[in-house]
Order: C-alpha cells, then structure tokens, then sequence
C-alpha cells in the first residue's frame, strides 16, 4: 500500500520549513508542547485527505505573513497500479529511494515509482492540490488526481469525529470493511425517520457479517458493549447524504455515542481488519480518552507491535505509557532550530531504547535535571511545592522534569543520548564523591550546566551549614515527626558521643550556642547508612517545603547560590 516517503512543510501555523524522511511504519512524534507536532499531522491531512476545498485564514500562514505562499509538498511511493498508470500521471511519475534519501524525476533501475502531491495556499486564500514534477513544471504540464485516486491515497484520521466512521459513508472506515455495500436511497425516501424499523431487516441481511467482526474486534480489544448490534437508519441524520445508515445497538442508540476512548479504540480495530483502501492512518494526542492498558490495545491495533504491518501511522503523544511501549526508532522529536524544524529519531545510539524505557517523562519536557539521588529529587520537588503555596512561577509548569541517576556514577548515563536529540540538561549532585570526570567534561561541553555544593560538600552538610543556627531545631523536628524522637536521639548520641540530643536542641532555641563542630556531629547523625533522616524523595521534601525554603533568604550565601542557580536555569526554557 501507498506510504509517505518524503514531507515538506513551509510557512504553515507554526513551522517556517520542515523536511523529512519518515519510517515506512509507525512514526510518534514527542517534545515539549507548542514544538509544531500538531501542525504536521494536520499538514499531510490537508494535503491528502479526501476534501475538494478547505477554508484557510491568515492565521495558517507562518507568523500572518500571507506574502510566502503555505506549501505541502508530500511524495509517495508503494502506489497502486492505477496511479502508476502512463496514460493518466506519466509526466508525474518519479523515483524515490527511501533508503537514500534522494528524489529522481523519472522513475529509474533501484528506485520506487512515486507521485508528488503539492498543497499551495496563496495569499487570496484559495487552496490548490496538483501533483508535481521538474519536467511537467518545465513543460507547463498542470495536473491534479482523479477524485477517485485520492480516496485511495486519503489517509484514515482517528479523532474526536469519529462517527464517520461508524457510519456507512464514502471513505469511512464501516464502507471500506464491507463487501457489500447497502442500497437505501429509495427505501428512505418514502419513509425517512420511521423507516428505520422497517429498513433494520433490509441492513442485516446486507451488513450482518461486518456487524459481527465489529462485535468481535470490540470484544478483542475490551470495548464493552454488552448487547447485540445491529444496522439502522442514523438517529442523527434525516437527509439520504452518506453516513445514513450507521451501527446502532439492540436498543437503537448509535454506536457513535460510546465515550472519546471506546469510539478511538474500535475505530483503530476496524481499520486493522479492513482489506482495502490506505492504510495510512493519522492520529493527533493518540492517548486522548484512553486508559494506560487501553493506550496499548490502540497501539497493537495500529500495528505499533507488527513490524510487517502494511500501515503507516503518523501521530502524536505526550504519554510516558506511548513511549515506552513504542521502540526508539519510532520515535522522533520534533526541534526546532533557527528558521527550521527537524525530525529527530530518538534511536541515535546503544543506550536509546534504554533511555526512553526507564525515562519517557524525560523525553515530554524541555528540560531535565539529572539529580544524583533520591534526595536532590525531593529537594527540588519541595522547592516547587514551596513556590506553588507563595504563587511563584512553576518550575515543572515551565517544563522541567528531573531523573534519579542512582548515584553519583551512573549521574551522566542517559544525558548523551538526551543531548544528541536537542534537550537542555544539568546535573545536581553533592561533591563528597567525584563522578567520571572525563563523562562531567563532555556533558559540559555539550551545553549541560552542573550544579553542585561547596568543596567536599554532600547534601546534608551543604543543608546544615547552610541553615541559620535558628532554623536548626525545625530541622530537628522535621526529623522527629517523620522517624521518632528515639531513633533521633539515638543517632545524635552516637554521632556525639552522647553531647547531643533532642533536648539539647530544644533548650538552644535561638542556635547562638551551637558550633561549628556540632553541626559536623549533626551531619554525621542524620547522614548515617543505617536509617538517614532525609535519603528519600517524600522526606527531603517535606524538609524542604517546611524548614529550607521559608528561611531561605537567611540561609548562608553559597547554599543560596546553588539553589538559586538551578532555578533560574530551569525557567530559562
């Protein structure tokens, strides 16, 4: 079946040039929202959908300038006989080679016969569909594709329209699946509405085998609908225009009214069982009404799984369940870079697939923080809390997102392939404990901000030298509600060799009598591998929000410093 080989944007909504070569199979563009993913799904449905005019307004046009015409130029290959066809499209006819990337203007030994449709929108607003070569353009040749041919090419677009193709209509995805194609114009004009009744047993004999595969691949796929089904005149339409008859329940209640999900879900099983017709399909937000075991039926129905699948899926997601089902070479995040926007293949090298598996949230955002642990995590985490109580701008609503490398020595083992697809990267860890330094360098050099604490520093001293001496015992107590004051005391014995305790921090309510040795002693207490006070997300968040952030301008200025930096970085996006 027909498959996109090549696609140029230019100055359409968003996106001023866009090239690229897609897989023959799934494609699911990713990246932060407003990148444009939207506005190549809804370019090659304008392009090759079944429509003889589309209205357009300036505001389609790359910044309102209507002076640079929209061009959708689209080039398939894999065509049916009858676009090959000489006497119709030989001065159209050209070769492609997917696998080199290159276009030849007649079709050659080693490339792919193709056809190149061309959408032009001018500034008077009138869309204009032709096909495209270098000799016709020379010749002055002009051409566009029979009505009939472009039903062949016309994609399936799975959205929240899709009663379309719940109905038996031209295109839809019910006419496509059925042998036999019902004749009911002269039945339902004599009757119109109360012909539905009458016309039931007319429909059943037609379409009784297509309702029964709609029944089963429903079933398959876990949409629920519980009676039997039946074909009826549309409750919803009373003119003999297509979609008259759609697929209705026992109860005569349209199919069509099943919830956004279940109608995606079917849509996306009747058309894996249909035989004829493209299979290019087009889904924009492809998780949009869809539970996460859901998202993988949709995904398994779009032949996401089957690498002999003859489809072609263009859609988009920012769910972390998409990603991690769908290989890194069907994934491609969209960048864009001066006056262009490229298409990047996540599978850029061996830790890809690993990246995306174990990080997909990271792969959604602007920007990522590589945190050294669980604590950096909850420390940012608190921070964002904090900001959000005083109304302060969102660091995660300004598209941060922030990955628990494990430890100090695995900190940079996903940022190369993070970097290489164009996402802003630092790094947030303690300095008691030096991580690769040649991998540090490179991540520097690639653009990645580090962000660490004072020389020799890990993160309960920097926390605890960087309070003030008044906000020590909130410490303290931050420590008690979450562990117990036994425990507590316990530790701030045996780090001190039985000076230290709950109590005596009590009695120092102002912290003017505490030193600088008994604050190493604390940083001992609270730090130890058995039972730390702050080592987990839930933890140092709470210590953050309640103790560290309300008192953050007294805290000592190189502490500030750190986290100052890491915000600011993080809204720089």
């Amino acid at each position: 079946m027909a498959k996109i080989r090549y696609l140029k944007i230019q100055n359409f909504r968003s996106i001023q040039r866009f090239e690229w070569w897609p897989n023959p199979g799934i494609n699911c563009l990713i990246g932060p929202g407003d990148s444009g993913k939207s506005t190549v799904i809804d370019a090659i449905d304008l392009c090759l959908g079944p429509r003889r005019t589309k209205e357009f307004s300036d505001s389609d046009f790359f910044k309102l300038n209507t002076q640079d015409p929209i061009v959708i130029e689209i080039t398939i290959s894999e065509l049916e006989d009858t676009l090959k066809n000489f006497d119709k499209y030989d001065h159209f006819l050209r070769g492609v080679s997917p696998e080199d990337k290159i276009i030849e203007d007649e079709v050659g030994s080693g490339l792919e016969s193709a056809l190149t449709v061309v959408l032009r929108v001018d500034s008077d607003l009138d869309p204009q569909w032709s096909l495209y070569s270098d000799r016709a353009s020379a010749a002055g040749v002009e051409k566009s594709l029979a009505w009939g041919d472009r039903i062949l090419l016309a994609g399936t677009r799975i959205d929240a329209a899709n009663q379309f193709h719940l109905s038996w209509r031209k295109g839809s995805v019910l006419e496509r699946l059925s042998d036999k194609k019902p004749d009911t114009a002269a039945k339902i004009a004599d009757a119109k509405r109360a012909a539905r009744e009458a016309f039931s047993d007319i429909a059943d004999d037609q379409l009784d085998e297509t309702l029964e595969q709609v029944e089963i691949i429903a079933e398959t796929l876990g949409v629920d609908l519980e009676v039997e089904l039946q074909a009826l005149l549309n409750a919803q339409s009373i003119s003999l225009s297509g979609g008259t008859i759609a697929v209705h329940d026992a109860d005569g209640i349209p199919l069509a009214r099943l919830g956004l999900g279940s109608t995606r879900l079917l849509v996306a099983g009747l058309l894996n069982a249909a035989q004829n017709g493209s299979d290019l399909v087009l889904v924009d937000e492809l998780e949009h009404g869809l539970e996460p075991h859901r998202i993988i039926r949709f995904l398994g129905a779009l032949g996401a799984k089957d690498g002999n699948s003859p489809k072609q899926a263009f859609f988009t997601s920012h769910s972390p369940v998409v990603l991690r089902e769908l290989n890194a070479d069907q994934l491609f995040v969209l960048r864009r870079s001066e006056d262009r926007h490229r298409a990047l293949c996540a599978s850029i090298d061996d830790h890809s697939q690993g990246s995306v598996r174990s990080q997909p949230e990271a792969f959604l955002a602007k920007r990522v923080l590589i945190c050294e642990g669980a604590s950096e995590v909850g420390m940012i985490r608190g921070i964002e809390l904090y900001r959000s109580e005083q109304g302060e701008k969102s660091l995660f609503g300004a598209g941060l997102n922030l990955i628990n490398a494990g430890g100090c020595s695995r900190l940079y083992e996903r940022s190369p392939t993070l970097q290489s697809l164009g996402y802003a990267c630092a790094s947030f860890r303690d300095d008691d404990v030096e991580p690769d330094l040649v991998q540090e360098t490179m991540f520097e050099a690639n653009g990645g901000a580090v962000f660490k604490w004072q020389a020799g520093q890990k993160i309960e001293a920097a926390i605890v030298h960087g309070l003030p001496a008044s906000q020590l015992l909130q410490f303290i107590d931050c420590a008690v509600e979450l562990h117990g004051e036994d425990l507590i005391d316990q530790h701030l014995n045996g780090a001190s060799g039985g000076d230290l305790s709950v109590a005596f921090f009590r009695s120092a309510i102002d912290g003017s009598a505490i030193t600088f040795d008994q604050r190493d002693q604390l940083i001992n207490a609270c730090s130890g591998k058995k039972n730390p006070w702050f080592k987990n997300v839930g933890a140092m968040q709470e210590l953050t929000k309640r103790v560290i952030a309300p008192h953050f301008d007294e805290c000592e200025v190189a502490f500030r410093s750190v986290i100052n930096n890491i915000q600011i970085w993080a809204l720089d996006g």
